[in-house]
């Protein structure tokens, strides 16, 4: 569980460091379903969005019930898994994730997530951690983001410049096991990986069921920004029930 130091971290900085972390079995595991999805879809080596719609494997992680106490103490006893990823950093040639806010790419209404981000391999900075801008996440808004069309990124959303200071950036150097829980609007990205090994994270994201999955407004952003088409995710209810009363549990039988 959380202390009541770290859950305070979490609401000023943005994101935490549990103490918790998993086990080198769950971690061998892990690594073995991402050999499998990447020899089936090899266009994943850089960054799989959409984990769950190509194996459903991977929900088994989502069910670790220390992970939920945990998030229980951040966003509620009512939580919603609607999406996982993988951000598969190669070894000498990882692309670079622009510094944006996850909300702005979310179909959430209003937008609640807290995403657990797992270090499958230790993230360093030579490797290219995850950098965050604490604190960013407290005005509750999005900020302006400028539209990418670059093959060295794994996102296409990238915040402007006027919009965050770089050198406030804290790097996220991990463990292998070990994860950090962010909010929705932290402004957080990562530099390319030069090093000779990889960096690999796995993403939970987690919600509130007091929120609504809008799948009219996943096809609007489909529509008006193309990539990932979101309205047909699959939302699994993990714990306590739909307070929203609007939410459309489905799970998905196809990738697109």
């Amino acid at each position: 569980m959380l202390s009541a130091e770290q859950i305070a971290e979490y609401h000023d900085k943005g994101y935490v460091v549990p103490d918790y972390r998993l086990s080198e079995e769950t971690l061998v595991a892990i690594r073995r379903d991402h050999d499998r999805l990447l020899a089936k879809h090899p266009d994943f080596r850089d960054n799989c969005p959409a984990l769950l719609c190509y194996d459903m494997a991977f929900l088994n992680y989502a069910r670790d019930e220390a992970i939920l106490d945990m998030a229980e103490q951040l966003i509620g006893s009512n939580i919603a898994l609607w999406n996982m990823s993988f951000f598969a950093k190669p070894a000498l040639n990882g692309k670079k994730t622009p510094f944006h806010q996850d909300g702005e790419y979310w179909p959430i209404r209003p937008l609640a997530t807290c995403t657990v981000w797992i270090a499958v391999d230790a993230a360093t900075v030579e490797n290219g951690c995850l950098r965050y801008i604490p604190g960013s996440h407290k005005a509750k808004r999005l900020m302006r983001h400028d539209q990418r069309d670059n093959p060295e990124f794994t996102l296409q959303q990238e915040l402007q410049a006027n919009e965050y200071n770089d050198d406030e950036a804290e790097d996220l150097l991990l463990e292998a096991g070990q994860m950090a829980f962010h909010d929705i609007y932290l402004a957080h990205g990562s530099e390319i990986n030069t090093s000779p090994h990889s960096r690999r994270g796995m993403t939970l994201r987690l919600m509130p069921t007091s929120s609504v999955y809008n799948r009219d407004v996943a096809k609007d952003m489909h529509r008006d920004r193309g990539g990932l088409d979101m309205s047909n995710h699959s939302l699994f209810l993990l714990r306590g029930q739909d307070l929203s009363a609007g939410n459309d549990f489905r799970v998905r039988t196809s990738a697109a």
